[in-house]
Formats: structure tokens, C-alpha cells, sequence
């Protein structure tokens, strides 16, 4: 079983940034994608930012401009660097790999989350 491990969130001003990263480990044959997520009190788990392995990238709309995510393949490791935060961006946020197993199935691991808020 693939284990992912989060760091990186917490407490921040409006305006500040933070820094989060997740790294991958376990058995892992081949990785699709990783990505983040974030789910805010009362609303559904929604995509902030995923990243290929070859490098593409998708954001969600709402943080496109402020977010970027980037990825260390040697290391199975994903960063989302957050940049003009407002409270909105208020979630607990979860990694994700898409990942392959030796037969080609592909399959999902997740972290266990990480709380950021965003507060004056």
C-alpha cells in the first residue's frame, strides 16, 4: 500500500502564503498523476491542483494565478506553493497519486489531510 505524508499546513494571515508537500512512498509501480485537494466545512471535496508526471498541470479557477504546483519525480514528492490567501482558501487540504499497479489497474492513495486556515 502507497502511503503519502503531508506537511506544510497550518495557521496564516490573509494575504500570506504557505508552502505544502506530500511524499509518496510504498510499493509504487508507476504514478499517473498527484495532485491536491481541499474540503471546507459544509462543502463537497473539491480539485485545487493536479500534476502529471511528464509536468501538466490543471487548477481549479479559483486559484488559478495564486497557486502553483510542482513535483520532485525522483522523489515521489508533490509541492502546492500558495501565494495570496485569502479566508476562502479556509480547508483541509488532501493529497493525492493517481497511480498504476504491475497489471495496469490504475488506483487512488490518499493522504490523511492537512488543516490550513486562513485568518486575521
Amino acid at each position: 500500500q502507497v502511503q503519502l505524508v503531508e506537511s506544510g499546513g497550518g495557521l496564516v494571515q490573509p494575504g500570506g502564503s504557505l508552502r505544502l508537500s506530500c511524499a509518496a512512498s510504498g510499493l509504487i509501480f508507476s504514478i499517473n498523476s498527484m495532485g491536491w485537494y481541499r474540503q471546507a466545512p459544509g462543502k463537497q471535496r473539491e480539485l485545487v491542483a493536479t500534476i502529471t508526471s511528464n509536468g501538466g498541470t490543471n487548477y481549479a479557477d479559483s486559484v488559478k494565478g495564486r497557486f502553483t504546483i510542482s513535483r520532485d519525480n525522483a522523489k515521489n514528492t508533490v509541492y502546492l506553493q500558495m501565494n495570496s490567501l485569502k479566508p476562502e482558501d479556509t480547508a483541509v487540504y488532501y493529497c493525492n497519486a493517481n497511480l498504476r499497479d504491475r497489471y495496469y489497474v490504475p488506483f487512488d492513495s490518499w493522504g490523511q489531510g492537512t488543516q490550513v486556515t486562513v485568518s486575521s
